[in-house]
């Protein structure tokens, strides 16, 4: 089977924090429980937010990783500031990821989080950080256009 059932993850959904920092994943995004897919890395983010990586990102990542020389103490001490936070995760057979403490205090998570897709990955928002960034002012669509240019989007 496929990474998940959409193949990318794409949307965004609510969902709530239980009491034991457990939280639904989306059912499109979700993994076979059994699969190697489900695998994750979590994250934290400067933004507060967290952001969620499947094996395939997670790899890319790593290798990624493995390129800054053990001589250059400020690529090291990025990668270090970066998984300082990190956790691995997978689903369990409710579709919930359980996420660690340190994680859920960096993101002030309180009881509600949006999940956001961005097709290789997804991030993790308190309510309340989601709300405030769309409270921000809209970029327009020429500067949208530009930035995605840069980036051949």
């Amino acid at each position: 089977m496929s990474l998940v059932k959409t193949g990318r993850f794409v949307g965004k959904f609510r969902h709530n924090l239980d009491e034991k920092g457990r939280l639904t994943m989306p059912a499109a995004w979700r993994p076979d429980v059994e699969s190697s897919a489900n695998a994750f890395l979590a994250l934290p983010i400067s933004d507060g937010s967290i952001a969620i990586y499947p094996p395939k990102m997670a790899a890319k990542l790593e290798e990624a990783i493995a390129q800054v020389p053990l001589e250059d103490a400020e690529g090291q001490m990025a990668v270090t500031e970066l998984l300082d936070g990190a956790q691995d995760l997978s689903c369990d057979k409710q579709g919930r990821i359980k996420l660690n403490d340190s994680l859920i205090e960096g993101a002030n998570l309180k009881k509600g989080a949006v999940l956001l897709g961005k097709v290789a990955t997804f991030s993790i928002y308190s309510e309340e950080l989601y709300e405030s960034m769309l409270a921000g002012k809209p970029t327009d669509k020429a500067a949208r256009a530009a930035i995605f240019k840069r980036f051949g989007i």
